[in-house]
Order: C-alpha cells, then sequence, then structure tokens
C-alpha cells in the first residue's frame, strides 16, 4: 500500500512519461496483461490510456489491471492512469520516504 507522499512522489515521475498502453475496443485480454505485467518489472511505473470506442472507463480498467497485475493504481485522470508495481529483485525508482 502506498502511502500519501509515495504516491505523490509516483505522480510526478509519471507526469513525463509516455502512455505505452491503450486499451481499445478489444478490451482487456490474456496477452494485454503479459505485456502490462512484463512492462511493469522493468519500468516499475508504467502509464496507460482508455480510448473512446472501449467499453471500460479508466477507472474499472485501472481496477481491474491492477488485479490482475498485482500492482497498485497510482492516479486516474480523464481517460489515463498510472500503474505501479514493485520490483524487489531490480528497483528501478527510490520511493523510501
Amino acid at each position: 500500500m502506498l502511502t500519501s507522499k509515495q504516491r505523490a512522489l509516483l505522480k510526478g515521475i509519471a507526469s513525463t512519461y509516455e502512455t505505452i498502453f491503450q486499451i481499445g475496443k478489444s478490451g482487456i485480454s490474456e496477452n494485454l496483461i503479459n505485456q502490462i505485467s512484463d512492462a511493469l518489472r522493468k519500468r516499475e511505473l508504467i502509464k496507460l490510456r482508455v480510448l473512446d470506442n472501449s467499453e471500460y472507463s479508466a477507472q474499472e480498467a485501472s481496477r481491474e489491471i491492477a488485479e490482475k497485475t498485482g500492482s497498485e493504481v497510482v492516479q486516474v485522470i480523464g481517460t489515463r492512469f498510472v500503474l505501479f508495481k514493485r520490483n524487489l529483485k531490480e528497483p528501478v525508482i527510490d520511493i523510501k520516504l
């Protein structure tokens, strides 16, 4: 569970990140979950976007993906959301506050 200070730090870092995944009309597939898990393992923090033609809202998609990948939702703004999952073996982001 992230503290409010950790969440604020991650929001600041994510603000400079590009969106690397989009959820569209095909929804949230097992292949997409695997790709997101791989990206989280390497980067720890990723930004995603829900397209207008998706059956999901950003809030719904963020919750479902976070649950399936074991990550945490950092923030949801409009159609974009940010996920974080700590890599215990090779940490990328230092969030010890």
